[in-house]
């Protein structure tokens, strides 16, 4: 292994695709460790013309570059030997992970479609009123007449015939 040495941090190129990783809150807390115990694994960089191309360590150079620091500690590592580098998505394991994820996240996805489809009968019937018994005597339409429903059952055959007299029915 090469042995780590100063680059001074502005000759840094970082590529595209690596400065789309950049999740700010890991620069943060290897800022905070740079602090407090300083920079424990050097950047690993290759050499591209006159300037040095960076291949391991966009956090920690961001870090630095956060902190103020005008250079940091790195190793040279041949154009050959980045190249061939299997990088973390080639990885058999990491690939291996990644498919097993997204079938989770399919099994999951349809299993809150299905819910979706149960709950929405059960919500349309939630919102319906609840049907109640009503007391006997009372008419279910409240638009009828009053007349029949206020007056109370007869307790005998003539007086059923009398009421029937009266409100022109026939017995």
């Amino acid at each position: 292994m090469p042995k780590p040495e100063s680059f001074p941090i502005e000759t840094i190129f970082v590529p595209t695709k690596q400065k789309k990783a950049i999740r700010p809150e890991t620069v943060g807390e290897i800022a905070e460790s740079i602090l407090e115990i300083g920079q424990q694994a050097p950047i690993s960089v290759r050499r591209d013309g006159d300037r040095l191309v960076l291949v391991e360590g966009l956090h920690r150079l961001e870090a630095c570059k956060a902190l103020g620091e005008t250079t940091i500690l790195g190793v040279l590592v041949p154009a050959e030997l980045a190249e061939h580098k299997p990088r973390l998505a080639e990885r058999p394991e990491v690939e291996a992970e990644r498919i097993k994820m997204a079938r989770l996240k399919q099994l999951r996805l349809a299993k809150e479609a299905a819910e979706a489809a149960t709950a929405a009968p059960q919500r349309i019937n939630a919102t319906q009123a609840p049907r109640t018994r009503l007391a006997k005597g009372v008419p279910s339409n409240p638009k009828a007449s009053q007349g029949r429903a206020a007056k109370s059952p007869p307790k005998t055959l003539s007086a059923w015939i009398t009421q029937q007299k009266g409100s022109g029915g026939r017995y």
